[in-house]
């Protein structure tokens, strides 16, 4: 099925309309204030400075009915030892549980919802949450890493680089039980799933993208097709079947650290602003988007105030975009235009 011909503009059009009075234009943001996915910490922070950046404000001005549910309380498992080399594994599935059961209720609940890390690691909790309700849905995941290892080929221990893994079907018999985490279950398969922006993948990763014919553009292939292309073969292998929800998990650093200087592992010669803008234009373009993941904000990181001020408004322009903000300018509806009003005294003039 050709995604830019006429039937998929009515498949698209039919499905916005349904989803839109479904959910009543109501929008969830809920914070996730956690970084025990990785050794830095700071990331913790994240959701305060994307909200302190004026994303309530911005999502009202979309003519949205905006719900912020605040940040959720993730107590600390003190006696946390590393298993196999990975890195605080209980509190790591502690709060990924926590965060799965709240996503769930507000996806339930008929809400589009923007979820705000925190590291990468919380995406094992918002993807499988979100299955719970959509078991058929995909993801896009933008990000400068693959996030794919498993606890056998992961060179850092740190869960914010292997959440794919625990989600996917085909890696069940490659990822062991790690102690917190036993109540995981894959929720994908690896045609369910497309990378935008990847330009540092470590060699298990590099294995298994290849291995289970996982769908990828790197910044070599954005640099080679352009953005527009990639972005239709993007909804060519997730849409062209059928149309179902989109789960987009986003980290900050699929950006060039040019423009988003405050994350934890920055990579250079990353996504523009031009680009990472499109994908969300064109994601909300389908009228699929059901969650969002914004991670890796991290201020503790940031060189100056400027630097944490520039990448939590960079996370406020991909959510605004990705609910509807255009670069045409976003307003909230106008049924008329007022008419020009005569003023008949100076007529008598």
């Amino acid at each position: 099925m050709a995604l830019r011909g006429p039937l998929f503009r009515l498949l698209r059009t039919k499905f916005r309309n349904t989803l839109q009075q479904s959910r009543g234009q109501s929008v969830a943001v809920l914070g996730a204030p956690f970084s025990r996915g990785q050794k830095r910490r700071g990331v913790e922070h994240g959701p305060k400075v994307i909200r302190d950046a004026g994303l309530i404000d911005r999502l009202s001005a979309l003519d949205y009915s905006v719900h912020d549910f605040g940040d959720l309380t993730f107590l600390t498992i003190e006696e946390d030892e590393p298993y196999m080399d990975v890195r605080s594994p209980r509190n790591v599935g502690a709060a990924n549980k926590m965060l799965s059961g709240a996503v769930s209720r507000a996806v339930g609940a008929g809400h589009t919802l923007v979820m705000l890390g925190g590291d990468h690691s919380l995406a094992i909790g918002s993807v499988g949450g979100h299955a719970q309700q959509c078991p058929d849905l995909c993801v896009i995941w933008v990000d400068a890493h693959a996030d794919l290892n498993t606890p056998m080929t992961s060179p850092s221990g740190n869960l914010h680089g292997q959440p794919v893994s625990f989600l996917l079907k085909e890696l069940r018999d490659k990822v062991p039980d790690i102690p917190g985490l036993s109540w995981v279950k894959p929720v994908l398969t690896a045609r369910d799933l497309v990378y935008i922006g990847l330009r540092d993948v470590d060699p298990g990763e590099h294995h298994y993208l290849k291995s289970l014919g996982i769908q990828y553009f790197t910044m070599r292939d954005i640099d080679r097709l352009g953005i527009g292309k990639v972005m239709e073969a993007t909804f060519d292998h997730l849409l062209a079947r059928t149309q179902r929800p989109i789960h987009l998990s986003f980290d900050i650093d699929a950006f060039d650290p040019s423009l988003a200087p405050a994350t934890g592992t920055p990579v250079i010669g990353g996504l523009t602003y031009r680009e990472g803008i499109y994908v969300t234009e064109e994601i909300h373009n389908t009228g699929l988007l059901s969650v969002m993941d914004v991670v890796e904000v991290n201020p503790a990181l940031g060189a100056n105030r400027e630097a944490v001020g520039a990448t939590a408004s960079l996370a406020v322009d991909i959510v605004a975009s990705a609910l509807g903000q255009t670069r045409e300018g976003a307003h909230t509806s106008m049924d008329e235009v007022p008419a020009v009003k005569e003023d008949t005294e100076q007529l008598r003039l």
